[in-house]
């Protein structure tokens, strides 16, 4: 299946030109080609980000650097943080896909929309609200994060280290919010429905 064909209209996937898979760098198409194994298709993000390979290599190592790394946040915690950074950047790409992600890793097929919109209304634990209020402070006024923000956190069990994995996060997505509103890409139409309904 070609990635046009897995959007979920008739708008390109980015306003950049796409490459073909055989024509990256053999690094890139690998490890374009083992997550298509994983996932079933090539996430839009990938073939976008490869039009500049350089930046795609450097963006993709940070990503897995900072989302596979053991840490005292869980890895549906991670895509919370994820999904409620781009909810507030108004970012449609990362909304869609990482709430895809967060509804597999949480069980919960009706969360993702709550976090992203106002956590406040979502089923979350009041660690996982300080999380996401410390999440939206980095991303919105970081000038303003003191010492007593990390007191706060730190009450509910999060160390310094998980508090440095919040803000980079944050901090991580709000430049991938920001390159994918400027490239205007577009889910992947397998996204929407993803821990939604059961699998076939």
């Amino acid at each position: 299946m070609t990635a046009a064909a897995t959007t979920p209209s008739t708008h390109p996937i980015s306003r950049y030109p796409t490459p073909a898979l055989d024509s990256l760098p053999d690094d890139l198409r690998e490890r374009i080609l083992a997550v298509q194994a994983k996932a079933g298709f090539v996430p839009n993000v990938f073939l976008a980000l490869a039009h500049r390979p350089d930046e795609c290599r450097a963006f993709f190592d940070y990503h897995d650097a900072l989302m596979l790394r053991p840490s005292g946040l869980s890895k549906g915690e991670k895509e919370m943080i994820v999904v409620a950074t781009s909810g507030a950047n108004r970012c449609l790409y990362c909304v869609v896909a990482h709430g895809a992600i967060l509804r597999i890793y949480e069980k919960s097929p009706l969360l993702a929309d709550a976090v992203a919109i106002n956590h406040h209304k979502a089923s979350l634990s009041p660690r996982q609200h300080a999380m996401l209020d410390f999440a939206l402070k980095v991303g919105g006024d970081s000038s303003q994060v003191d010492e007593s923000d990390f007191e706060a956190l730190r009450q509910h069990g999060f160390s310094d280290e998980d508090i440095w994995d919040i803000g980079a996060i944050t901090a991580f997505f709000g430049l991938s919010n920001r390159m994918a509103n400027l490239l205007s890409l577009m889910p992947n139409a397998e996204f929407y429905l993803m821990g939604r309904v059961p699998r076939g």
